[in-house]
């Protein structure tokens, strides 16, 4: 019996000493000892949606200001993009009745932009949803959780039957945040956008609200 108490001390030291160490370590590499699903969980915990503020006219701007975000949006967006330009845009969606564009934020810094376009007239329960996320912040599942909450926002709270949005042939980053979120592909529109001098086929996709 001697043995065996002793080796359960000695295991019981050995995970105080774990748990000790883990609380030494890094936030990311403490994320090594939960399962994927805890991960994503957690990860997910740390994308949210809110209001646009003036104060954020700075980094929006930062974000905005590259090429490489401006080639997948559409060209009434200004490039290359001011600080002024970013205090124009958030004032009018502080001014919106009800809200329709949110900044994302990411452990709570500012990293994109997502809204959506109600419709009027007859199309008045459908809107389009569009979205950004600044370079720093890609490959952290930003647009796919931010899609998720506009989408949820856009059902439940704007009251909308239907989210649809076009995607240029070549973002297919932005296709695959569409399609985790159930979105499906509806057709292809081809050769209808002209970008940067070249003619390219729009991926339109749509959701519809659960009944």
């Amino acid at each position: 019996m001697k043995p065996t108490s002793s080796i359960g001390r000695q295991k019981k030291l050995l995970c105080a000493r774990r748990n000790e160490n883990a609380r030494l370590l890094p936030h990311g590499s403490f994320l090594n000892n939960y399962t994927p699903f805890e991960k994503k969980l957690r990860l997910e915990e740390k994308i949210k949606i809110r209001p646009l503020k003036s104060s954020d006219s700075a980094e929006l701007a930062k974000l905005a200001n590259n090429k490489r975000i401006w080639d997948n949006l559409r060209d009434y967006i200004p490039f290359p993009y001011s600080e002024s330009d970013a205090k124009f845009f958030i004032n009018l969606t502080i001014k919106e009745a009800p809200q329709q564009t949110f900044g994302i934020t990411y452990k709570g810094k500012l990293s994109g932009v997502i809204g959506l376009v109600l419709q009027k007239d007859v199309y008045q329960k459908s809107a389009e949803i569009g979205y950004w996320v600044g370079e720093p912040f890609w490959g952290n599942g930003i647009a796919t959780k931010a899609v998720e909450l506009m989408t949820q926002y856009g059902f439940d709270k704007l009251h909308l039957n239907r989210i649809y949005t076009g995607v240029f042939e070549y973002n297919t980053a932005s296709m695959k945040a569409l399609e985790k979120n159930g979105y499906e592909k509806e057709g292809i529109f081809k050769n209808a956008i002209f970008k940067n001098g070249q003619v390219c086929d729009e991926h339109r996709f749509y959701k519809l609200k659960e009944k």
